[in-house]
């Protein structure tokens, strides 16, 4: 049987696969599979160990007649096709929790690099403009004992929620469902959308993406949010309308942004946000430790392991699709 690997992944992890399968592994890490070359490769595949950049679409699927288990290294799956896996009894296995920590930590550190203006303070070194001490220089906004709200309270919002109550802030979340035990532990405080914007002081977007989060954060809610306050997205870049953010923060109706995700990636260098001061911006890198990477990894290889050899995978998007195998 075959595998076909939509990345270069760790040698180590590619030799449990070559053990016992066939596999035809794209040679970039950074670079995605031509599509045309992916539809030419899944037409003998068994298995597709992918991620989240690569479109995974009907077409592909079409295209796969053996395919058996679909594997991403990401927690989100939006770029796959789940109605066609699940229509064709195909499993989805995807890699949540093992990140949460990680992404918590980077959110963190986007919110703290955007609020004390730290990438730009580093480039007002490396452009020689130092000249001395100045009352205002470089001045950002307070973290410590201010109020964040959480969109998403799942297992990241948990881990920023965590890091948050460290800084001695308040604390408002919203959720699609009211997480009480959440409340009881870390003392967060449920809120409806509209008042978690107008009092929040960072506004952080960790929901899914779903059809109901899609530009979730549009015009009017950024309107609603205070002019000093900051939004941070670690989540996905369509729960956010980009035109209307960008149109913010060149307004100055907000005080500016932290992002690792965008509409449409990866972004290039004449794309209007680089352009602005008041946004820090990361190439999707919220789960980028080496062991938090390599636990992925392991995992979404052990899913396609298990697919093939006929276990029910252990992180599973689409329970359904062993129902449609009769």
């Amino acid at each position: 049987m075959k595998i076909v690997i939509t990345r270069r992944i760790p040698e180590i992890i590619k030799q449990k696969l070559d053990a016992n399968y066939t596999t035809y592994m794209w040679p970039e890490e950074n670079v995605p599979i031509p599509y045309e070359l992916l539809l030419e490769q899944v037409k003998d595949a068994d298995a597709l160990f992918t991620n989240v950049s690569d479109r995974i679409d009907k077409n592909v699927f079409q295209a796969a007649p053996n395919l058996k288990v679909v594997s991403t290294m990401a927690v989100g799956y939006d770029n796959i096709d789940i109605g066609e896996a699940t229509a064709r009894g195909i499993p989805v296995g995807h890699t949540p929790d093992v990140l949460s920590e990680a992404v918590a930590d980077l959110t963190f550190a986007l919110l703290l690099s955007t609020a004390r203006k730290v990438v730009e303070a580093m480039s007002f070194i490396k452009a020689d403009s130092w000249r001395g001490w100045g009352p205002m220089l470089l001045t950002g906004q307070n973290v410590y004992n201010s109020t964040i709200g959480i969109i998403g309270m799942g297992g990241i919002g948990k881990g920023v929620a965590k890091r948050a109550a460290g800084f001695g802030m308040r604390i408002l979340y919203h959720n699609r469902r009211r997480r009480e035990d959440m409340e009881q532990e870390l003392g967060v405080e449920y809120s409806s959308l509209d008042n978690l914007l107008q009092a929040s002081d960072f506004v952080v977007m960790l929901a899914p993406a779903t059809l109901e989060t899609r530009k979730m954060i549009g015009e009017r809610e950024l309107s609603l949010m205070k002019p000093t306050a900051i939004l941070i997205n670690t989540s996905r870049g369509s729960n956010i309308d980009e035109t209307a953010l960008i149109a913010a923060l060149k307004k100055r109706k907000i005080w500016g942004a932290g992002l690792d995700v965008f509409e449409v990636e990866p972004i290039r260098a004449d794309h209007p946000l680089i352009g602005l001061e008041n946004v820090v911006l990361l190439p999707h890198i919220g789960s980028a430790t080496v062991a938090t990477r390599m636990e992925m990894a392991e995992l979404t290889a052990r899913h396609i392991l298990m697919g093939l050899s006929g276990e029910r995978i252990r992180n599973l998007v689409n329970p359904e699709a062993y129902k449609m195998r009769g």
